[in-house]
C-alpha cells in the first residue's frame, strides 16, 4: 500500500520534468571565448552577413542554418559570413556592439540577412530570462531598466530593433533580407503550432516592409515543409525537445532559406548560387516579399 504513491509521485515528477523539456529547452548565452567567428575570405567580392542566435549558428551536436548556408554558394563569387551567435535577441546583439562589429566591415553590394525571435520571448523583468528579451511589440515606446551589473539601459520594442538592422545596413549600401524565426517541433492534430505568427512573425514582416528590406517567410516555409514529412521524419532533425536542430535539420533549414532566397528579385543572389543552390525548388512567392 505504500508503494503506489512513491510510484504516482515518481511517475508525476517525470512528466512534469518533461512537460518542463517541452515548454522551453535550454538557451545558454554562448561565451565569445568559445567561438571562432567566421572572416570575410576575399574582401574583393560581395559578402553574405549571416546575423541571429543559435538556431543559425549552435555549439556541436547542434547546428544552426546559417553554418549550413556556404555550400549554396559559388565561393568564388561571394563571401559567406556567419556571425550568428546563441543566446542572442534583437536586443542584445545590438547592445553587446555585435551589431557594430558588423556594420563597420558592411560595404556596398552586401547582403545582409537577419533572423530573431527566439531569445526576445519572455518578460523583459524576468531574472531567468537574463537580460535577452525585447519590449513585445513594433511601437516607438520604451522603458529603462536596471541590469544586473548596475548600468541602466533603454530597452525597445523588437520592431524598433529589426527596424534598426534594416536601416542602418541600407545606410551602408547594403541589402537586407529578414527572416521569419523557425518553428519549433510543436505539434497539435497533425500541424506544427505557430503561436508566434501574430506577433515576431509579423513584426519582422513589417520591418522589412517598413525598411525597404526582403522577407522570407522562414516560419511558414519551414512549417509546411515539418508538416508534410510528418512528426516521425521531423523528430530525427531536432536535437532537443523543440527548437534546436541536428545537422541533418540544419541542413533542411538551410535548403529552405535557399528556396526562399531564389523566389527574390532583390536582392539578387540567385546569380551567386553553386550548382547545388540552383538545383533547389523556389519557395512559394506569396511566401516571400522582394526587397526595394
Amino acid at each position: 500500500m505504500t508503494r503506489f504513491p512513491t510510484l504516482l509521485f515518481t511517475l508525476l515528477f517525470s512528466l512534469s520534468l518533461a512537460a518542463a523539456q517541452v515548454k522551453d529547452d535550454a538557451r545558454p548565452v554562448v561565451e565569445d571565448s568559445k567561438t571562432t567567428p567566421s572572416q570575410i575570405r576575399d574582401p574583393k567580392l560581395p559578402t553574405l552577413f549571416v546575423v541571429g542566435d543559435s538556431t543559425l549558428n549552435s555549439n556541436a551536436p547542434l547546428r544552426g542554418w546559417g553554418q549550413e548556408l556556404a555550400q549554396f554558394f559559388d565561393l568564388t563569387k561571394i563571401n559567406v559570413v556567419n556571425r550568428a551567435i546563441g543566446g542572442r535577441s534583437s536586443r542584445t546583439f545590438q547592445n553587446e556592439g555585435r551589431w557594430d562589429r558588423v556594420l563597420a566591415e558592411v560595404k556596398k553590394g552586401d547582403v545582409v540577412i537577419i533572423q530573431f525571435g527566439h531569445n526576445d520571448v519572455g518578460k523583459y523583468d524576468d531574472p531567468a530570462a537574463k537580460e535577452r528579451p525585447s519590449l513585445h511589440g513594433e511601437g516607438e515606446e520604451t522603458v529603462e531598466v536596471a541590469k544586473l551589473n548596475g548600468t541602466k539601459e533603454t530597452l525597445h520594442t523588437f520592431g524598433w530593433y529589426m527596424r534598426k538592422y534594416g536601416n542602418d545596413a541600407r545606410a551602408k549600401g547594403a541589402s537586407v533580407i529578414f527572416c521569419s524565426m523557425v518553428p519549433h517541433k510543436d505539434w497539435q492534430d497533425g500541424r506544427i503550432v505557430r503561436k508566434e505568427r501574430e506577433t515576431f512573425v509579423k513584426w519582422t514582416a513589417n520591418a522589412a516592409k517598413a525598411t525597404g528590406a526582403a522577407f522570407i517567410d522562414l516560419n511558414e516555409i519551414v512549417g509546411l515543409e515539418f508538416e508534410r514529412l510528418g512528426v516521425d521524419k521531423v523528430a530525427l532533425l531536432f536535437g532537443d525537445a523543440r527548437t534546436h536542430s541536428t545537422p541533418a535539420g540544419a541542413h533542411l533549414n538551410a535548403e529552405l532559406v535557399i528556396a526562399g532566397i531564389r523566389s527574390l528579385k532583390k536582392p539578387n543572389l540567385r546569380k551567386n548560387l553553386s550548382e547545388s543552390g540552383r538545383s533547389i525548388k523556389p519557395a512559394q512567392k506569396s511566401l516571400v516579399a522582394s526587397g526595394k
